[in-house]
């Protein structure tokens, strides 16, 4: 959703009419966020759709809502492309099961159709782990995901993704993906969503306690994140154990950690383990987007830890640097996500680890024990972030629609019906 959203705004730019469509938030059982409507354009026309309702679909164990939400995509775009003049079709979500609307359309239409993989679709990560480990209901959206992914791709035009192994992945899967356009594009800073942030700061609740130096990170947790907060939290030990009139000040805050409703925490049982929980705070409840850049504006300091899949990337950094703190990240050394700190925030702590071997503790400790010290330089913004602005990135994006379209004159996608 972040992609489109901040990308509206510089799509005319570009040379771009584009037409939203979108489920209508009644339908869905995400937190709803009005403030994300501010920076929408007037002039973009945006079309919602119906889904089924979710208590009754639940029941039959389909709860997604793009499988709810499916029938009234193909009613409403299929009026849409019958009435109007279309060049493309852009499917950034990851509401993976609603791409697969795109063949048909292609068939019917003769319009070529984009991918955006924001996070793998059909993926054996989960395959070999325990299944505590496992997101819920895997065995069912294991299958389905490995049953739908082909119906999309095999006929899909080009790819768009946050990492470029996800786009090479999917072109070792599918022999017809090798030759089409395709790019890894990151998600983007959009300096006025911090400035829509601070206008409604008072409507938000303040979610750090005082007397600490609080160390936050917000965004999904999960057990793949447990080799990096491992180090953070053995170190923090090794802390409170040698030190502990420096270290007891540090308070590390996990905030919407969970996607489900009801979820647990995935953080604070490793930090029960470890002896480090009376400062470690896990609050699992997502919050919404503004809720999340005022409170890391709140923060002393900035804990971004990466998961153990060597092709996961942060798209979460570029919002964290829209406003500089102390940083320190923790990531596999093949993670995207560090060349670009390394890039963008000078005085950042990236420490890394490898698939073999954990991130360094005493590396860790070292930071941690600075902070709690007082010493918290916040990172410096290099000239190279403007790169990773969501004005530029749109550009990427333009630039793989054009060469789809460009594409589309050298070959036949058959006659419209």
């Amino acid at each position: 959703m972040h992609r489109v959203r901040m990308s509206l705004p510089y799509f005319t730019e570009f040379g771009w009419e584009v037409t939203v469509v979108t489920v209508d938030p009644a339908y869905s059982e995400m937190a709803k966020d009005d403030l994300l409507l501010e920076n929408i354009p007037e002039n973009i026309t945006v079309v919602t759709v119906r889904a089924l309702n979710s208590k009754w679909t639940s029941k039959l164990g389909l709860g997604s809502l793009a499988l709810r939400s499916l029938p009234y995509y193909l009613k409403a775009v299929n009026k849409l492309l019958t009435a109007g003049t279309y060049q493309l079709i852009y499917f950034s979500t990851t509401q993976f099961p609603v791409c697969i609307l795109g063949a048909y359309w292609k068939r019917k239409f003769g319009i070529p159709y984009i991918i955006d993989m924001q996070d793998p679709w059909h993926s054996d990560y989960y395959r070999d782990k325990p299944k505590d480990q496992r997101p819920p209901k895997y065995w069912l959206s294991h299958r389905m995901h490995k049953y739908l992914e082909p119906k999309a791709m095999r006929q899909a035009d080009g790819l768009i993704s946050v990492s470029g192994g996800y786009i090479a992945d999917l072109k070792k899967r599918y022999e017809n993906l090798k030759d089409v356009p395709a790019s890894t594009i990151t998600f983007g800073a959009f300096p006025p969503d911090l400035e829509t942030s601070l206008r409604h700061e008072t409507q938000f609740e303040t979610l750090l306690a005082g007397g600490f130096i609080n160390i936050v990170y917000i965004g999904r947790g999960g057990m793949d994140m447990h080799k990096a907060l491992t180090s953070v939290f053995v170190a923090l030990k090794n802390g409170l154990d040698n030190e502990p009139e420096c270290f007891r000040k540090l308070r590390l805050n996990f905030i919407g950690t969970s996607y489900a409703r009801s979820g647990g925490c995935t953080i604070l049982p490793l930090a029960q383990k470890i002896g480090v929980d009376k400062n470690v705070i896990e609050m699992p409840k997502r919050i919404s987007y503004y809720h999340t850049l005022l409170t890391l504006k709140q923060a002393d300091a900035i804990l971004i830890p990466g998961s153990d899949d060597e092709k996961y990337t942060a798209s979460k950094i570029y919002p964290y640097l829209l406003n500089p703190k102390p940083l320190l990240a923790v990531f596999n050394k093949n993670s995207s996500a560090v060349s670009v700190l390394k890039e963008c925030a000078e005085d950042a702590h990236v420490v890394t680890f490898s698939n073999n071997e954990g991130p360094p503790v005493h590396e860790i400790y070292m930071v941690l024990r600075n902070w709690a010290n007082g010493q918290l330089t916040p990172v410096t913004i290099t000239p190279a972030f403007e790169k990773y602005s969501a004005r530029n990135l749109t550009r990427e994006q333009v630039n793989v629609f054009n060469a789809v379209l460009q594409r589309k004159e050298s070959f036949s996608f058959g006659s419209k019906k």
